[in-house]
């Protein structure tokens, strides 16, 4: 990478490189923030299971009423007592799955992503990635502007 790349002369400073930052400790930050994209992205599944899973009970819920008013009584029953409102893990509803990711799992690692920003790049996100399409921009070609002020 050239020093014009490092430094980010073309970047706004929101994701330039903090003076004395190395190779190492950007491309560190840029690791940990990759990392926390995928914690994002598998806590919007954990939503949409909880989503899917309410909706399916709700469903399972109409099925046995469509049972029983078309005779089945005792089978709406059984989905009734033995699966409508039914724990998906031990003592849990999806919603309080989804509470303790959030609480636990997801807080934790959005916090030690800004302790490394904090440290390491002085709070700025995406300094590695920012760095990276300086490397690989065609300079001074149209769609290919540092920042949005560029155009």
């Amino acid at each position: 990478m050239s020093d014009d790349d490092r430094t980010g002369r073309d970047l706004d400073p929101e994701h330039a490189r903090p003076a004395g930052a190395t190779d190492a400790e950007v491309e560190a930050a840029g690791t940990i923030s990759e990392a926390l994209e995928k914690v994002e992205r598998a806590r919007g599944h954990l939503y949409s299971f909880h989503q899917l899973i309410g909706a399916a009970d709700f469903g399972f819920g109409d099925g046995a009423d469509q049972l029983e008013a078309s005779g089945h009584r005792e089978l709406a029953e059984r989905l009734r007592q033995e699966l409508i409102g039914l724990n998906v893990i031990a003592g849990r509803w999806s919603f309080q799955v989804v509470e303790d990711f959030d609480d636990g799992y997801w807080a934790t690692a959005r916090d030690l992503d800004r302790a490394v920003r904090e440290e390491v790049t002085d709070g700025r996100r995406h300094v590695f990635e920012a760095e990276l399409k300086q490397q690989r921009r065609t300079h001074g070609r149209p769609g290919h502007e540092a920042t949005p002020g560029d155009l």
